[in-house]
C-alpha cells in the first residue's frame, strides 16, 4: 500500500510596518497554507526568521499557530550557542503544545567541530526534554549547513524519539542512501529541495517541506498526490524552474507574492531590506504566477500537459 505523501510548509512571519509580529496576517497565512492542501505546518524555522525573533516572540508565534491551525504543528526555536540555554528555549516551545519539537542541526556544534561534540550535545537535549514529545531534525542552511551522516541518522532513528527530518542535502544519491537507512524506523524524511523532489518521493520520502510552499502550495499538493501520474515529470520541471525565484530576495518576494493573491501582509522582513525588491523582481514573481495559474487550470481540467 502506498503511503500518502505530505506537505509541511515552512512558515513565514508577517510583520507590521513598525516591525512587530502581525498576528492578524499570521492567522490569514495559516488559512492560506491549509487551503493550499498542507498536511501540517512548520512554525519557527529559517523562513520564519527564527534567528531574528526574541524567545518571547518565538514562543508566542508557536502558541498562536497551534491554537489557530486545523492541522498538526511542529516548531523549532533554539538559537543559542550553549546547550543549557537551548534546553530552556526548547522547553518553552514544548509547553505551547506543538505536535513535535524540531532540533536545528547546526545549533548542536560549531562549524567543523568534532562530530562527537555534536552527538553529545544532541543526546543531552534528548535526555532532558519531555520523553513524550516527538522530536525531529532540521538541516537549516544558516548560519551554516550541518548535514547529518548516515551513521548519525541511524543512531538517532534507533532511539525511537525522532519522527521528522527536513532534509536539505539537495542530492538524490544522498537522499536514497538516507532513505535506506531510515527504512522501517519512525523517522520520516521530508525533502526541502524541489529539483530532487519527485525522485525522492518515488524512493520513499515522506513528502515536501520547503520554502516554495509559500508561493504555490496547491501544485506541490498535486504532485505529492500524483507521484506516478504521467504529468508528474512536467509539473516537477515547472516547479524546479519556479524554485529559482527562491534565490531572488526571499522571504520578501514570498510576501510580495502573497500580497498579489490577496493576503494582508507587508513586505517587512528582519533579514532582508524590502526596498531591494525591484520592479523587475516583482515582474518575475508575477510571470511565475502566470505559469502556475496555467498549470493549475490544466491539471484541474484533467488535460494532458
Amino acid at each position: 500500500m502506498l503511503t500518502k505523501k505530505e506537505m509541511w510548509p515552512v512558515m513565514l512571519t508577517p510583520f507590521t510596518e513598525r516591525g512587530e509580529v502581525d498576528y492578524n496576517a499570521l492567522e490569514r497565512l495559516i488559512a492560506f497554507y491549509e487551503e493550499g492542501g498542507c498536511s501540517g505546518l512548520f512554525a519557527i524555522c529559517q523562513s520564519s526568521e527564527v534567528f531574528y525573533l526574541s524567545l518571547e516572540e518565538r514562543v508566542k508565534i508557536a502558541d498562536f499557530v497551534k491554537k489557530h491551525a486545523h492541522v498538526p504543528v511542529i516548531a523549532s526555536g533554539h538559537v543559542s550557542d550553549g546547550r543549557e540555554a537551548q534546553l530552556e528555549e526548547l522547553r518553552r516551545v514544548t509547553d505551547t503544545g506543538v505536535d513535535a519539537v524540531i532540533l536545528i542541526t547546526n545549533r548542536l556544534a560549531r562549524n567543523g567541530e568534532d562530530p562527537r561534540v555534536w552527538m553529545d550535545n544532541l543526546m543531552y537535549l534528548v535526555d532532558h526534554l519531555d520523553p513524550a514529545m516527538p522530536l525531529g531534525f532540521y538541516e537549516c542552511p544558516a548560519p551554516y549547513k550541518r548535514l547529518m551522516s548516515l551513521e548519525e541518522l541511524k543512531t538517532c532513528a534507533e532511539t525511537g524519539r525522532f519522527h521528522f527530518m527536513k532534509d536539505t542535502c539537495c542530492d538524490i544519491a544522498t537522499l536514497r542512501a538516507r532513505l535506506e537507512v531510515l527504512r522501517g524506523t519512525n523517522l520520516r524524511l521530508y525533502n526541502a529541495n524541489t529539483t530532487t523532489l519527485l525522485d525522492s518521493l518515488r524512493a520513499g520520502a515522506a513528502g515536501f517541506s520547503g520554502v516554495m510552499a509559500s508561493f504555490h502550495p496547491e501544485l506541490y499538493a498535486w504532485l505529492l498526490n500524483h507521484v506516478e501520474d504521467s504529468r508528474a515529470e512536467t509539473v516537477q520541471a515547472a516547479l524546479t524552474i519556479c524554485s529559482e525565484i527562491e534565490r531572488q530576495l526571499y522571504p520578501v518576494n514570498a510576501k510580495y507574492h502573497l500580497q498579489t493573491v490577496g493576503l494582508p501582509i507587508t513586505l517587512r522582513s528582519r533579514t532582508q531590506d524590502c526596498r531591494l525588491l525591484t520592479p523587475t523582481f516583482q515582474e518575475e514573481v508575477r510571470q511565475m504566477q502566470v505559469l502556475v495559474d496555467y498549470l493549475k487550470g490544466t491539471l484541474l481540467a484533467g488535460e494532458t500537459l
